[in-house]
């Protein structure tokens, strides 16, 4: 049973910054490609980032491109997602998931983490 973990997540300062970590057991992390989501009005899970398997490749949401950082560690088993000045906007549950092909769609995603609440003050 694959199962993803996500400590950190926390407060910050508008114009912060915050690594969010996601790891990986029961599964082949390093088959897997990874995303990161967040829940958006009028949608269920709006997408932020997506990492291929080798890490070679990566898409970001328009609205974090520049900002957010996503990377792997395939001998941790492990996702990162660096965000750098964070705006009060970007306050979120933050959701990690693995699936089969990098994509902006949550539904092909096969396996989701509990969520890390992600906080940015004014």
């Amino acid at each position: 049973q694959a199962q993803l973990v996500e400590p950190g997540g926390g407060s910050v300062r508008a114009g912060g910054s915050l690594r969010l970590s996601c790891a990986a057991s029961g599964c082949t992390f390093s088959s897997d490609a990874m995303g990161w989501f967040r829940p958006a009005p009028g949608k269920e899970r709006e997408f932020v980032a997506a990492i291929s398997s080798s890490g070679s490749n990566t898409e970001y949401a328009d609205s974090v491109k520049g900002r957010f950082t996503i990377s792997r560690d395939n001998a941790k088993n492990t996702m990162y997602l660096q965000m750098d000045s964070l705006k009060p906007e970007d306050t979120a549950v933050y959701y990690c998931a693995a699936g089969s092909v990098i994509t902006y769609f949550s539904r092909l995603y096969d396996y989701w983490g509990q969520g890390t609440q992600v906080t940015v003050s004014s």
